[in-house]
């Protein structure tokens, strides 16, 4: 995943190099930048830690899941609901604990209850069409990415090759989920790929 990496950001200089009109500094990760100069260590959490555990409930769980997994990304889709409804200006750690604290009791009451037909026939359907979800979740997730750059919804060739990266490693993280079949890898692999974007970021950060 790493060499996929290098090709990608080779190929990138190749482009702003050889066809600058394609003016690749267009759009920026404005509120992340903004969050990493104003609070570091809330930067650094939100990379390594949350971020990992919130994507990679939501997109990696339903690729040959078991009942727990669906449960978690019942409470993932609902915890990233939830984020719409906080005040933009609440602070960013306590507004992540309490999604994820909320997210975490609605677990636990689905935990308490039996699989029922419905469920067991939905998880059958997943395991059987395992390939398309793990293509179809790259794709998503790299997708959602484009929020980074823009509000609301746009794709332009641009955000296509810059959003590109993030569907590469969603297609890795959903292979090391098959490979493994446990979710703690892709978010581990997750929580390390973003580790070391914020690695070449500290000297900005200090």
């Amino acid at each position: 995943m790493i060499g996929t990496y290098f090709l990608f950001f080779f190929l990138l200089g190749f482009l702003n190099t050889f066809l600058p009109e394609l003016d690749l500094e267009k759009y920026q990760q404005t509120e992340l930048f903004d969050l990493m100069h104003e609070s570091p260590l809330a930067f650094v959490i939100m990379a390594v830690i949350i971020a990992p555990l919130l994507e990679e409930s939501m997109f990696r769980t339903l690729i040959r899941p078991s009942f727990t997994e669906i449960h978690i990304f019942t409470c993932a889709v609902l915890a990233f609901i939830g984020l719409g409804f906080i005040p933009q200006e609440a602070h960013s750690l306590l507004k992540y604990a309490l999604v994820i604290l909320s997210a975490i009791i609605v677990f636990l009451f689905l935990q308490s209850l039996k699989p029922g037909r419905a469920m067991r026939k939905f998880r059958v359907f997943l395991y059987r069409n395992y390939k398309v979800i793990w293509l179809l979740s790259a794709v998503i997730f790299g997708l959602v990415h484009i929020w980074n750059y823009v509000e609301g919804w746009q794709l332009d060739l641009i955000l296509f090759i810059l959003i590109f990266p993030r569907i590469i490693a969603g297609y890795f993280f959903g292979k090391i989920k098959i490979e493994n079949g446990n979710l703690l890898w892709p978010i581990a692999m997750h929580a390390m790929n973003n580790g070391i974007v914020v690695f070449f970021l500290l000297p900005k950060l200090l």
